[in-house]
């Protein structure tokens, strides 16, 4: 089970994260906004030594554009083709690293509910969103499909899995079927789910159902974004690992029950533990990845037994 389990490294190759996160037989390590040439040549020798693989939570490298994200959807013709040509110029850097996958925000912009109060969800400037007045259902659907021919031919030609992580989401994706349909269609792009992302989402959001949205694109999962956040009065405890003694009735992210759903549609999805590992012992931190190797056995055995 460990072998689909991978940690997160951010602005820089951490030796001793490394060595208090990760176990043997882990798949790898998800790699983002590396600061220097040399911490990204440490991460190639490492997964060379350690036989480990490597995936990009894109971009590897920081300050090569202004833009945080590829706004492959933006309303503008100049930013959307300023986004494939600063990707395409990524992807022939990392040609060399051989990445296994290479994960993109989506919808970036992120189109937003017109009915929601967004002021509290996080954003670097106002490029990175749009309301849904600025862009039709249509203009949306037919902006994605050219995303994913793109990056079918471009996955085909670099050898790497393309990944979709969610960003927050509105009604054209939830109460419609075309991502799905296209999903389906171009086989070779994947999905990434944030568990805490979901949650904070549905807090917010009073139209936004978490639990259909994962039963919805369980199936397309590359991977889990794995952390939990903690919901009462404000939010507190972002990015905390999972464990079992924290409490939905304490407003913490029903992690059990996302990943029940998960695994009764997809059982091999990777999870990337994207959380502060420095907020919990190491104890503790055994204590998480026993957990999450028990749930996902667990659903793994109620598949089992349901088919007979």
């Amino acid at each position: 089970m460990r072998n689909r389990f991978l940690i997160g490294q951010y602005g820089c190759f951490d030796e001793s994260k490394m060595q208090r996160d990760f176990r043997k037989g882990f798949f790898g390590i998800e790699a983002c906004l590396f600061e220097t040439e040399e911490d990204r040549h440490r991460l190639i020798l490492a997964s060379q030594r350690n036989h480990f693989q490597v995936g990009i939570h894109f971009p590897l490298r920081p300050h090569v554009s202004k833009m945080r994200d590829a706004l492959f959807l933006a309303n503008s013709p100049e930013m959307r083709e300023s986004s494939y040509a600063w990707v395409q110029s990524e992807l022939e850097y990392l040609a060399s690293m051989n990445p296994t996958y290479i994960l993109f925000h989506y919808p970036k912009p992120v189109v937003l509910d017109d009915r929601v109060d967004w002021r509290t969800w996080r954003f670097s400037d106002k490029s990175e969103y749009m309301s849904e007045t600025e862009m039709t259902l249509t203009e949306l659907i037919e902006r994605t499909e050219v995303l994913f021919q793109w990056l079918t031919m471009k996955s085909e030609t670099y050898g790497f899995i393309p990944v979709l992580e969610f960003d927050a989401l509105n009604r054209y994706i939830y109460e419609t079927d075309f991502l799905e349909e296209l999903l389906g269609k171009y086989p070779h792009i994947k999905v990434c789910l944030d568990t805490a992302r979901l949650y904070l989402q549905e807090k917010l959001d009073p139209y936004f159902d978490a639990r259909k949205v994962i039963h919805k694109f369980a199936r397309f999962a590359y991977s889990i974004h794995l952390s939990t956040v903690q919901i009462k009065d404000s939010t507190t405890n972002s990015r905390h690992p999972v464990l079992p003694e924290l409490d939905q009735r304490d407003g913490w992210a029903p992690i059990e029950d996302y990943l029940a759903i998960i695994t009764e549609q997809n059982d091999q999805v990777m999870i990337m533990f994207e959380h502060r590992s420095d907020l919990i012992s190491e104890d503790q931190l055994n204590q998480c990845y026993d957990w999450v190797t028990h749930l996902l056995n667990n659903g793994k055995l109620m598949r089992s037994n349901h088919s007979y």
